[in-house]
């Protein structure tokens, strides 16, 4: 065991807005780690709304204060609930981790005043979370990478390469609410980026044309047909050909993105939740295609996120790769997917605590390599 071994806690909670994952982990110095309970806490529906709103730009300044100490609130929630579970006292925790939840991000460059900077916001205040638990909690993760010329995004990579290694060529492939991959491999530098939407479009149109929370399986899909006059329009958002770094989020992927291209959507509801499944199934590989098979082979795609359970996504994947590269999960490796990312927390957070750097410019866009991470102590 490692003089520095720690017990933490990784909370995340992601564009999807359904509610924070948290697990409890033993790390050691070589990030070697050991899942010891998880536990998800779901926002109430009230939250939930209110958090959806200002992602949608839509609540006000007095929304943002507020939700702030309301997320701080149910974090510290699930780190109780977890610690509950787990056995252990808080007094053996040495510290959380937490990503927050982003209501707002700026990946592109504004100019207000000649002041020209990108920009991101999570909230779930740490000092809350600290308080309530009593354990020294680490947060605002993005905003030092962004102050170094980065996006603030993708942040997951660097746990990425510690879990994953290079041994093999390999992507790794979340889709959540928004596409995002990892690039692994020993013939270049560790680059990721946000391929797209993910499940956020075929959630909203689920809900809208079926009043179903999500397309279960993509069962629903699975009785459609593609409509590809509609997926060839589809394909013409800027996004998709923009070079890497970048990533994007439900400030460009929203509901009135959404509204906006059902007016030119096919009339049978089937082919609507078909054709905008393999969109996010095509923006994968034409992403592949484009920015990283000119870099390195790849021989294999781990899925991990809601989309890795969506049966005609994995239809889709494969048809579009043409069965040429083996497309795994997670629980391959021995990890549930549903707690990666606040695994991936986790192993930043240890970063921060002892002044190591923990972002990936390759992945970023950072001019430099920074200490990402603020302490609120206990």
């Amino acid at each position: 065991m490692k003089n520095n071994c720690k017990i933490a806690i990784g909370m995340m909670s992601g564009t999807s807005l359904d509610g924070i994952d948290a697990c409890l982990v033993r790390l050691d110095d070589d990030f070697n780690f050991e899942f010891l309970k998880t536990h998800s806490l779901d926002y109430p529906n009230e939250v939930r709304e209110k958090l959806l709103s200002l992602a949608n730009n839509e609540g006000s300044v007095k929304d943002v204060c507020n939700m702030d100490f309301v997320a701080g609130k149910l974090f510290a929630q699930c780190a109780l609930e977890l610690i509950q579970k787990s056995g252990i006292s808080e007094k053996e925790i040495d510290f959380i981790a937490s990503h927050g939840q982003t209501i707002y991000h700026i990946p592109q460059i504004i100019d207000t005043a000649g002041i020209k900077t990108r920009s991101t916001l999570q909230i779930g205040n740490i000092s809350v979370i600290s308080e309530l638990t009593g354990i020294t909690t680490i947060g605002d993760f993005r905003s030092k990478d962004i102050a170094a010329g980065g996006q603030g995004a993708p942040l997951v990579p660097f746990a990425d390469e510690l879990i994953f290694k290079k041994d093999t060529p390999r992507a790794i492939q979340n889709i959540g609410g928004i596409g995002n991959v990892t690039v692994l491999s020993n013939s270049c530098d560790t680059f990721a980026f946000d391929t797209g939407p993910g499940n956020m479009l075929i959630d909203y149109f689920v809900q809208k044309l079926f009043d179903m929370p999500f397309d279960k399986g993509g069962e629903i899909a699975l009785q459609g047909s593609v409509d590809e006059k509609w997926l060839k329009m589809l394909l013409k958002e800027p996004y998709y050909a923009q070079k890497p770094p970048k990533s994007t989020g439900r400030e460009l992927f929203d509901k009135n993105y959404a509204k906006r291209i059902f007016e030119k959507a096919p009339e049978n509801k089937f082919d609507v939740i078909a054709t905008i499944t393999s969109l996010t199934a095509k923006t994968i590989y034409n992403a592949y295609r484009d920015f990283v098979f000119p870099k390195t082979e790849i021989k294999e795609i781990v899925l991990g996120g809601g989309g890795a359970y969506n049966k005609s996504l994995i239809k889709f994947l494969n048809t579009y790769f043409d069965n040429n590269i083996a497309i795994k999960t997670h629980s391959d490796f021995g990890i549930n997917d549903k707690y990666k990312e606040a695994l991936a927390f986790a192993m930043l957070g240890f970063c921060t605590l002892y002044h190591n750097t923990n972002n990936l410019p390759t992945c970023t866009g950072a001019k430099k390599r920074v200490i990402m991470g603020i302490v609120s102590y206990s």
